[in-house]
């Protein structure tokens, strides 16, 4: 790397170092404790199989035990699934499925049941129709599983945003 390079990555460092982005993650000062407080979420027991893999992909986001007791949150998630065809053949028959996948989050304070924040999450995953039913149910799993993991992600990160802004949040409200 030649040195004008290196003083122009240099200088570019030291301009973004004042921009006032910082990490939402970490290990010190407010992202220490946003950690904290994500992991203090309990993430209550959503129905059905996907439902299982969208908690348990907020739990190991949230690096939370899964534990109702001690915790000073809690999640309420609710999803809605809906498979439309997207391609048909000659014969009518679909080759091709959509899966919209929304989800309502509702974060409460575990103590006085205040709702603190809410929001929804919505992910699309496709799949294709193959002769193997086994297949065509494999690969709608795999693809719905993907889009749960997605909307955890997005979840996280919107609870972070929501714990780092922490007291320019609006009061909480009661149920």
């Amino acid at each position: 790397m030649s040195v004008s390079r290196a003083l122009a990555l240099a200088a570019c460092a030291v301009l973004l170092g004042g921009c006032g982005f910082h990490p939402l993650y970490g290990d010190s000062g407010a992202t220490a404790e946003t950690g904290g407080k994500l992991a203090a979420i309990f993430v209550e027991p959503v129905p059905n199989s996907l439902g299982y893999e969208l908690r348990n992909a907020l739990i190991d986001l949230f690096d939370a035990s899964g534990r109702a007791s001690g915790a000073a949150y809690r999640l309420h998630v609710t999803l809605n699934e809906k498979t439309e065809g997207v391609a048909l053949q000659n014969d009518a028959a679909i080759t091709r499925y959509n899966d919209t996948l929304s989800v309502n989050y509702e974060l409460t304070d575990a103590r006085t049941g205040a709702v603190m924040t809410k929001g929804l999450e919505t992910g699309l995953s496709a799949y294709n129709v193959v002769a193997s039913p086994y297949a065509t149910l494999a690969a709608q799993r795999d693809a719905d599983k993907r889009s749960a993991e997605d909307i955890a992600y997005r979840i996280r990160t919107d609870l972070a945003v929501f714990f780092e802004q922490g007291a320019k949040t609006p009061a909480p409200t009661t149920k």
